[in-house]
């Protein structure tokens, strides 16, 4: 009888089957006493079939883990888009959107180190006025690639050709430490070296981004706890007038010329990179005027580069216009300071108000610009700005679409064909009915007729769309090119705030794209200080930061940003305990037109135990600028207004 407790198998007398892995010792060299135990697949188990299978299955996930680890090493975070491919606008060819790039570089508004995309196709480099001649050595010719190669995959860098620039270490000079130093005439915002410490794209952090901002405009007087060199953080430059752009003597082997673009003789046209609009056709050749000459920036104003700052604004005069206009006033240099006025020598900044006197559909009527004046005059919170004092700097403009639209080459022979898609956003159109048609809608639904927001639910939809064409336009310290902040979100573009020349390519560029797409002007951690978790919290700061709006003041509210932009909350007021303009005995009558508006007496609101315990933000920032006009303390810089 077979033995108890073994297998069945065992008993029936089947041999046991080897194991599916074997040990193999292996040889260590330098060690001969010693074997190195492989655990390796039993090849006796292994059919030849099956054994192929494995060997092809073992090489397939080699592949996909070394592919894994290629990817992996290296990779820095990048912001995704937010959503999937959109389709193209591209309305014109590859050889147009070459001129255009051509005349913006000769015209001086490319100042940026910045490559020119592959998908422009440059096969050589433009010379560019904006930059200074590169000083570094160039490659042997034999690690060039040879002219035979078609290096399809290269961006194109221009050729600096312009003036030197000598990057400035601004600071505050003991023992006037008090307040920052203004910035010297005629200096230059490099965005360059911005955006490498401020790009969202390469995961910057915005706390980060803000003491670069700081420490390179001086804005730390009297603070500065950073050791060491900082060459990297200095962005403000001047440009040397009498610098010139030939390599000087000896200077020959340092001279840049750069790499030449080699591209296949292929029809670029059809490249996915450049697909043009669905159903659209291609622009006819765009015509151009002669480049500009590029300027070194000076004190004296040049008429290609405006010192302007433009706002849309729609609706009744509000809070929110208002601490606009005081929030220039406190900051910028328009010689508000001095007893007499600036030399004509000195290009003072305006600010330029565009007001659109009824909602954003109607016509004005011929009285519109009187009307206006006259609605400003009796506005407590616009009132006090046509005092003759901010006369030369403060400019009140009104806004006509008709007048704008046909004041554009590009679109005033064709705009009216797509009237009915004027109010146009990111693809987005709202009809807007015959003028003379009645409506039965209320208030809450009548989106057409509103002449500015009043709740979030029913805020003016089409002066937003509408503002689009004029939305805040800013000059940043000399830069020549245009530019746009992003979202930070999103990897687009927010017209928001930006920067444009008129009569560039680039604006040609933009307005007849914008016409082939329906009039669409609109495409779409470690926290600063202060940290903010939505836009509302400007105006109800939470309770667990409440202490610092009043402890910080305005230098603690992202100090060293050149502008803040607070998205809608337009029908939010600044300061609820205080929602007239206090701007003291000089501006009272309007202070008490408001206040009667609000059903407040002369003296309510005046006793400190009325006030919020905790200022928010808003209100803090609304206080600061009107102590300013007040007298009861100067501007950024330290500069009392004189009257």
């Amino acid at each position: 009888m077979p033995p108890a407790g073994l297998p069945v198998s065992y008993q029936k007398g089947h041999k046991s089957q080897p194991s599916w892995t074997k040990q193999v010792l292996v040889p260590i060299p330098g060690v001969p006493t010693r074997r190195l135990r492989i655990i390796v697949p039993n090849s006796t188990r292994i059919s030849r079939k099956r054994g192929l299978l494995l060997i092809c299955l073992a090489c397939l996930a080699m592949v996909l883990t070394v592919t894994a680890l290629r990817k992996g090493f290296g990779r820095q975070e990048r912001w995704e888009p937010f959503t999937p491919r959109e389709p193209s606008t591209l309305v014109y060819r590859r050889d147009d959107l070459q001129r255009i790039w051509e005349w913006e570089i000769a015209s001086g508004h490319y100042p940026s180190k910045r490559s020119i995309p592959r998908q422009i196709g440059f096969k050589s480099s433009p010379s560019n006025p904006a930059l200074p001649p590169p000083q570094r050595t160039l490659r042997p010719s034999r690690y060039r690639p040879p002219q035979t190669v078609a290096t399809t995959q290269a961006d194109t860098d221009t050729l600096g050709v312009g003036p030197k620039r000598t990057y400035l270490d601004i600071q505050a000079t003991p023992p006037n430490v008090a307040y920052p130093p203004r910035p010297l005439a005629g200096s230059v915002a490099d965005l360059d070296v911005l955006m490498k410490h401020c790009d969202f794209s390469d995961a910057k952090y915005v706390r980060d981004c803000l003491e670069v901002l700081r420490l390179g405009a001086g804005l730390d007087n009297g603070d500065r706890t950073r050791r060491g060199r900082m060459d990297d953080w200095k962005y403000i430059y001047l440009e040397q007038n009498d610098t010139t752009t030939e390599p000087e003597d000896g200077d020959v082997g340092d001279t840049v010329v750069p790499n030449p673009v080699f591209r296949p003789p292929v029809d670029v046209q059809n490249l996915a990179e450049l697909l043009k609009k669905d159903g659209a056709t291609y622009e006819s050749q765009v015509s151009l005027p002669a480049p500009l000459t590029h300027r070194v920036g000076s004190s004296a104003c040049d008429t290609e580069n405006p010192r302007l700052f433009h706002m849309f604004w729609t609706g009744p005069f509000t809070d929110k216009p208002y601490l606009a206009l005081l929030s220039f006033l406190f900051t910028q240099n328009t010689g508000i300071h001095l007893k007499d006025d600036p030399s004509p020598n000195v290009c003072r900044p305006q600010f330029w108000l565009w007001i659109n006197p009824g909602p954003a559909a109607s016509i004005p009527n011929p009285n519109a610009m009187h009307d206006m004046f006259e609605g400003l005059k009796k506005s407590p919170w616009a009132a006090p700005f046509l005092h003759h004092r901010f006369h030369d700097v403060i400019k009140f403009k009104m806004w006509n679409t008709t007048e704008q639209l046909d004041g554009i080459p590009e679109l005033k022979d064709e705009w009216r064909e797509l009237k009915d898609q004027l109010f146009n956003s990111g693809g987005y159109v709202i009809s807007v009915p015959d003028q003379n048609a009645s409506s039965t809608k209320t208030d809450e639904e009548d989106i057409v007729n509103r002449a500015g927001s009043k709740s979030s639910s029913s805020y003016d939809r089409l002066s937003v769309i509408l503002s689009d064409m004029a939305r805040l336009c800013y000059e940043l310290w000399g830069w020549t090119g245009a530019f746009a902040y992003r979202w930070s979100r999103l990897d687009k573009y927010n017209t928001a705030v930006l920067r444009m020349h008129k009569g560039s390519a680039l604006g040609t560029f933009l307005f007849r794209t914008a016409m082939k797409n329906g009039l669409d002007f609109h495409p779409m951690n470690r926290p600063p200080q202060p940290y903010f978790t939505e836009f509302g919290d400007f105006f109800d700061t939470p309770v667990q930061s409440s202490a610092a709006p009043q402890a910080l003041g305005f230098h603690g509210f992202f100090r060293g940003a050149f502008s803040y932009h607070f998205h809608n909350f337009w029908w939010k007021p600044f300061d609820p305990s205080r929602n007239f303009p206090d701007l003291g005995q000089r501006f009272l009558a309007g202070e008490q037109s408001a206040r009667a508006k609000l059903n407040m007496s002369d003296e309510q609101g005046d006793d400190v135990s009325e006030d919020k315990r905790d200022l928010d933000w808003s209100a803090v920032m609304k206080r600061t600028f009107e102590a300013y006009i007040r007298g009861e303390r100067p501007n950024m810089y330290g500069e009392w207004i004189q009257w």
